[in-house]
């Protein structure tokens, strides 16, 4: 897949734990699990956007287009 997601690496540069961000967002931490793995078919913008303002940061930062 051509989206690659990054939220491994936020989480480690935030010093973040994914019970913690779970918790913040209002997700279930399989949920999280699921779109950390890169396996979601889709996000929605309000979970997005919970999570860019839990780790302070932008879009971009989490999710990557790379051409196949």
């Amino acid at each position: 897949m051509p989206i690659i997601v990054n939220l491994d690496v936020m989480l480690a540069k935030r010093k973040v734990k994914s019970k913690e961000l779970a918790e913040i967002v209002g997700i279930t931490t399989a949920n999280l699990s699921i779109l950390k793995s890169g396996k979601a078919k889709a996000i929605r913008f309000s979970t997005l956007e919970a999570i860019c303002k839990a780790l302070d940061c932008q879009p971009a930062d989490i999710l990557e287009f790379v051409e196949e």
